[in-house]
């Protein structure tokens, strides 16, 4: 997102430092569906807002980003799946909205309980969300039900500082 909205020197974010403390920021991938649907977009930005105010340093924030579509359109595939493979790679943890279904979300939390980092999933409670998700047994994985924006908000925290 915007350089203003980041807390603490850029270079220290790079590094992942906390602010004087020496702690590092948790790194989170922030998973949404781009090509099965943008109609969450705001929820995006409260997850990405969210995480952000928590002390997380988000490594997709294009997930987040109104202009998303139109920056991706001059990407190739190959490119596309590099960046979010590599950002994946490098993250401490996945929080993904599973509202929307959406195969790339799908193959993200998969690929992350393979590496057996935290992963959280949210959606709202008319959802119908794969089987995939509320039946997996891994214990590295979280399923959540938020009713609104405060509540969303509240199970990101708690879930980015207990990291």
């Amino acid at each position: 997102m915007e350089e203003k909205n980041r807390v603490g020197k850029k270079e220290d974010r790079i590094m992942g430092i906390n602010n004087g403390t020496g702690q590092q920021h948790p790194k989170i991938f922030l998973s949404g569906s781009i090509r099965g649907g943008r109609q969450l977009l705001e929820i995006y930005r409260l997850m990405y807002d969210s995480l952000e105010e928590a002390g997380a340093d988000v490594l997709s924030w294009h997930v987040a980003d109104p202009g998303l579509e139109e920056n991706e359109s001059k990407m190739t595939e190959q490119e596309i799946y590099a960046r979010d493979i590599g950002l994946l790679t490098k993250s401490d943890a996945l929080i993904a909205e599973v509202t929307v279904p959406s195969i790339g979300v799908g193959y993200e939390i998969c690929r992350a309980l393979v590496r057996k980092i935290p992963v959280l999933c949210l959606h709202r409670p008319e959802a119908a969300v794969s089987a995939m998700v509320l039946g997996n047994p891994d214990p590295s994985l979280e399923v959540r039900t938020y009713s609104d924006k405060v509540a969303l908000k509240e199970i990101i925290v708690e879930f980015a500082l207990a990291l």
